[in-house]
């Protein structure tokens, strides 16, 4: 084992990376090694365990878990590791397989492990249903109440650094606009679970050097700062987040070949490309960065808001956004903040301690008295209130998550890091539509491993050849509820979608709620009535046809305007149109960069989109597709909603960013999409005679 290890490492460093995590066959291994190592590879194989084995409930953590526990527990002795070290391995796998074992181990007679369990579970946050063992233990257990008061004092977020008052960076700037297929490229899609070898195709279509220019900026001694005119358009958001982390972010400590951190500077930043930033513990910073060129040596100043060279000129300013960013970028990242901040005040509750003031808590600024929005009212109503105002910090639940195949494996490992073991979303469902034409080894290996996973957990797998997810999803949906996707294209029809990167869909899935800072909305509404040879298509691409003439959105991208982007696309005056219709609509919105999508419809075309649905759920259940409990709990749900229909409404005082009126009166002719952009729309008599070289059915 050890000889084809060294093999592989040779391999991948003449490629620049490192080898990969060990398996649970490597691992397995290299636990029979430790109790009888060779002679001379004592020292490497205690560092492949210690370092090289992926945290979470991934096969390999299960069987390093067990290992340790057994050490710590005394059943096993041997050299190379003392129970006391063993308790301390087992508080750097993060949560999962490692958390009963460290419970158990506050009852150790040796009290020098029985100390260390309290200092390895005070900083695990992954702990999920076996925190309430912890309450109980605590009780009669006075280690367990030692790490119930850590908990309750938030210890393991005040033992991180806080965000500095200054950072000086150099800059590594991508002129124009970065899109995510800059990043991660999707014809190596099959690489991106690989985070080091996926990182070497980022901007390869942009820059032949990228490794000589990121190595002579570090060579100044900074930190190196990602710098783009518009960062983050398009699809796979977390695969391109990982390259970036993995030029500018920072070694986890005991998680192989993952990064953290970074500083993402740009004059726009995809929303979504935003959010997957906060996930992973960087800085994304929207401001002016026409000043800003490779090889610069700036300073951020992220609480003063502002930009300085080293005279001390500012070269530009910010509103650092959302407030809480500094807790994440402290606590490593929005989702361990959240899941942290979660635990400090259950813990809290549990000792009859008021809330904690360590944390910068999410206010709602608004002090609004009008109405809300149709999407204010979903969100609200998915966190058990009236509505949500725009800016305002919730966790609404998630009734229906979705996982693509090109991010699944990601995603999936996600999931492990989470420890979890099973789905708090209603819904969760796994497609396999990306790879399922073309599949290289690593899809197929993948469609053969990903369904029982996700089948374990309680999701549903479909299969390869099914078709698009978008196409399946939709029709599992409940009206007026939310939900997220791995897919830019996550866009409801009915209810509403937020899609995000893998990590968070991976996070909504596992805990069933999902982080969100309120967006504004632009309210579209159509009326007249359709002329003849207009298409649903023609409507589509009249939003931003009208956005343009109202001066709401521009082409250019150098200062470029989106009245769409981050906010959430809101469109009334079709209320007669099928839901397939509709999604034609919502999916646009990401050609918008618009943050989600809600369209009107009226009762009957819902009513009669369910019931075609729940005729799909029961074939599907009757072909053998699991988890069939998850599928008919979601058929009786539907049938519920028929049995009673209600839908929400906007309110008639309810505010808006802006209001787009189209009068489909107007439109008389086809309104067609230039190339490359789909907002640089034009009347098809403004090109006609254009000669075609291609057309795609």
């Amino acid at each position: 084992m050890l000889e084809a290890y060294r093999q592989q490492v040779a391999e991948r460093e003449a490629e620049g990376i490192p080898p990969l995590p060990m398996d649970a066959k490597q691992t397995a291994k290299l636990v029979e090694l430790i109790k009888t190592p060779p002679a001379g590879e004592a020292d490497f194989v205690l560092d492949l365990f210690e370092n090289r084995v992926p945290p979470g409930v991934d096969e390999a953590s299960y069987v390093k878990a067990s290992f340790l526990a057994d050490v710590a527990a005394e059943k096993v002795s041997v050299e190379l590791i003392s129970p006391v070290r063993a308790t301390f391995l087992l508080g750097t796998m993060l949560g999962g397989y490692n958390v009963q074992p460290l419970i158990q181990l506050l009852d150790s007679q040796n009290i020098d492990v029985a100390q260390e369990a309290v200092i390895a579970l005070s900083k695990t946050l992954l702990v999920y249903e076996a925190y309430h063992d912890v309450v109980e233990k605590s009780k009669t257990n006075d280690y367990a109440l030692q790490v119930l008061k850590s908990w309750a004092e938030a210890e393991w977020f005040l033992a991180k650094p806080k965000m500095p008052e200054q950072m000086t960076v150099s800059v590594f700037k991508v002129e124009g606009e970065t899109n995510t297929d800059d990043l991660s490229p999707a014809t190596a899609a099959w690489s991106r679970p690989d985070m080091p070898l996926h990182a070497k195709e980022m901007l390869k279509s942009r820059m032949e050097d990228i490794d000589e220019v990121v190595a002579r900026l570090e060579a100044k001694g900074n930190p190196v700062a990602y710098v783009g005119d518009v960062v983050g358009t398009g699809s796979s958001r977390k695969s391109a987040m990982n390259s970036v982390m993995w030029f500018f972010g920072n070694d986890i400590p005991y998680v192989p070949n993952k990064r953290q951190g970074g500083i993402v500077l740009g004059g726009k930043i995809a929303p979504i490309f935003f959010n997957t930033a906060e996930d992973s513990g960087a800085l994304p910073i929207e401001c002016d960065v026409e000043q800003l060129n490779t090889g610069d040596v700036i300073t951020i100043h992220p609480y003063d808001g502002k930009i300085t060279n080293a005279a001390g000129e500012t070269l530009s300013t910010f509103t650092l956004a959302p407030e809480t960013l500094p807790d994440e970028v402290r606590a490593g990242g929005r989702v361990p903040l959240i899941i942290g901040r979660g635990l400090t005040d259950k813990a809290r509750q549990a000792l009859g301690l008021a809330p904690s003031e360590v944390f910068i808590r999410p206010t709602d600024k608004s002090q609004a008295d009008h109405g809300y929005t149709l999407a204010q009212k979903m969100v609200g109503q998915a966190c058990g209130i009236a509505g949500v105002r725009p800016g305002m910090y919730c966790e609404p639940r998630m009734t229906t998550v979705g996982s693509q195949d090109t991010t699944g494996a990601m995603t999936r490992d996600e999931m492990k890091e989470l420890a979890c073991l099973g789905f708090s979303a209603d819904l969760v469902m796994q497609s396999f539509c990306h790879t399922a034409a073309y599949p290289k080894p690593v899809d197929i290996k993948l469609q053969h491993s990903l369904p029982d996973f996700m089948t374990q957990r309680g999701g549903v797998a479909l299969r390869p050849g099914d078709g698009v997810i978008h196409s399946w999803l939709n029709r599992l949906l409940l009206p007026d509820t939310v939900g997220t996707g791995g897919d830019s294209h996550t866009r409801f029809p009915i209810g509403i979608s937020f899609p995000a990167g893998s990590g968070l869909v991976a996070f909504a899935a596992t805990l069933g709620v999902m982080p969100l800072n309120m967006p504004e909305s632009v309210l579209v509404r159509f009326k007249g009535e359709m002329q003849p040879g207009i298409t649903l298509r023609d409507l589509v691409n009249a939003i931003p046809y009208q956005a343009i003439q109202e001066g709401l959105l521009t082409v250019e991208k150098k200062g470029k305007k989106n009245i769409f982007s981050g906010r959430v696309l809101e469109i009334e005056g079709l209320e007669h149109l099928k839901a397939e219709q509709a999604f034609e609509l919502s999916d646009a919105s990401a050609e918008r960069s618009a943050n989600g999508c809600v369209v009107k419809l009226d009762k009957a075309p819902i009513i009669e989109y369910l019931q075609s649905n729940i005729a799909l759920i029961n074939w599907m259940v009757e072909n053998g597709y699991e988890s069939a409990k998850t599928l008919l709990r979601r058929r009786d749900e539907m049938q519920a909603w028929i049995d009673n229909p209600s839908l929400l409404a906007a309110d008639a005082d309810a505010d808006y960013a802006a209001v787009i009126e189209i009068d489909l009166n107007t439109i008389k002719e086809p309104i067609v999409a230039c190339p490359n952009d789909p907002d640089d729309v034009k009347l098809l008599s403004e090109v006609e005679n254009t000669h075609i070289d291609e057309v795609f059915i």
